[in-house]
């Protein structure tokens, strides 16, 4: 199983995301696990980005928030959430 290597700015982001959302905290922490157990499950609705975003990958936890990362090896680097506009 991959190891879950987060970013610093990955913590922030998601302390602000989740501050005033036990429903979204908890959602996050379910998406993280089985991001880490299987990254490309369907329900993750994991892809592969383009552009200058190419050596990255996006996963959904709602409609609205997504989760940017790397993989590497055996780790998964996690290095941004938020919005749409705010992780692209």
């Amino acid at each position: 199983m991959p190891t879950l290597k987060i970013e610093k700015h990955f913590m922030r982001q998601s302390s602000r995301i989740t501050k005033n959302s036990k429903a979204i905290h908890e959602k996050l922490l379910k998406i993280l696990k089985t991001l880490q157990e299987n990254p490309f499950t369907p329900a993750l609705k994991t892809h592969k980005l383009s552009g200058n975003l190419k050596d990255r990958y996006s996963c959904f936890v709602t409609d609205d928030i997504r989760i940017t990362f790397k993989l590497s090896d055996d780790n998964i680097y996690l290095l941004n959430i938020g919005s749409h506009d705010d992780v692209y």
